[in-house]
C-alpha cells in the first residue's frame, strides 16, 4: 500500500492535468487550477523543511566545531535578521529589508559572480585548445565573437559587429535549439517514467 497509492495518485494527477491541458473543457479547468494551488502550498511548505534543515544542519556544525563553524554562525544571525525584517519590520517593502538587501545581499551576489569569472576563464582555456576540428571551431568562433563585441573590432574590420551578429543569431541559435530539443526529449521521457511508475526515486527508493 505504501508503494501503491502514491503510483496511484502520481498516475492520477499527472494525466488528469495533460488532459486539463488539450481538452479546455470549464470543469476540467478549474480542477486544473485547484491542483496548481495546491501545488504552490506544497512548494511553500517544502521551502519551510528546508529552512529548518538548514538551521539543523548549521547548529549541528556550530556544536560540533566542524571546519569553518564560524561562518555557520553568520549564516544563522543573518537568516534570522533577513526572516524578522521581511515578517515583522514593514514586510518585503520596509526600509530595513530593502537596506539589507540592496547592501548585504547584492554586493555578496556580485562577489560570487565575480569569482566565477577566473573559473570561466580556465575553463574557456582548456576549452579554447584547438586539438580537434570541434575545438577549432569553437575557438574562432569565440575569438570573432571576443573580438566582435569590443570597439576595437569595429576598427579592425567594419564587418566584424555584422559578422558576430550572424554568428550568435545562426549557428549559436540552432545549436541552442538542438540542446534545447534533447533536454526536452530527456524531460518527457523522465515525466512518462515517472507516470508510469517505472521511476520511483522520488519514494525514497529505486525502481523496483
Amino acid at each position: 500500500m505504501k508503494q501503491t497509492l502514491p503510483l496511484f495518485i502520481v498516475f492520477g494527477c499527472g494525466f488528469f492535468m495533460i488532459i486539463a491541458f488539450f481538452i479546455p473543457l470549464g470543469g476540467f479547468q478549474d480542477v486544473s487550477q485547484t491542483f496548481e494551488n495546491w501545488y504552490t502550498g506544497v512548494i511553500a511548505f517544502f521551502v519551510f523543511v528546508g529552512i529548518l534543515n538548514l538551521v539543523r544542519v548549521n547548529t549541528e556544525r556550530i556544536q560540533k566545531r566542524t571546519r569553518d563553524w564560524q561562518y555557520s554562525i553568520i549564516l544563522l544571525i543573518f537568516l534570522g535578521i533577513m526572516m524578522v525584517a521581511g515578517f515583522f519590520i514593514g514586510g518585503r517593502e520596509g526600509r530595513l529589508f530593502l537596506y539589507l538587501f540592496d547592501n548585504f545581499y547584492i554586493p555578496l551576489g556580485a562577489t560570487m559572480f565575480s569569482l566565477l569569472a577566473f573559473f570561466v576563464a580556465s575553463a574557456a582555456f582548456r576549452a579554447f585548445r584547438a586539438r580537434t576540428p570541434e575545438a577549432t571551431l569553437l575557438l574562432i568562433a569565440a575569438v570573432i565573437v571576443m573580438i566582435g563585441r569590443v570597439p576595437v573590432g569595429y576598427w579592425i574590420w567594419h564587418g566584424f559587429p555584422s559578422l558576430v551578429e550572424w554568428v550568435m543569431n545562426v549557428p549559436n541559435t540552432a545549436a541552442k535549439r538542438g540542446i534545447l530539443f534533447g533536454a526536452d526529449l530527456g524531460l518527457i521521457s523522465m515525466a512518462l517514467r515517472v507516470l508510469l511508475g517505472i521511476e520511483r526515486s522520488y519514494m525514497g527508493g529505486g525502481k523496483e
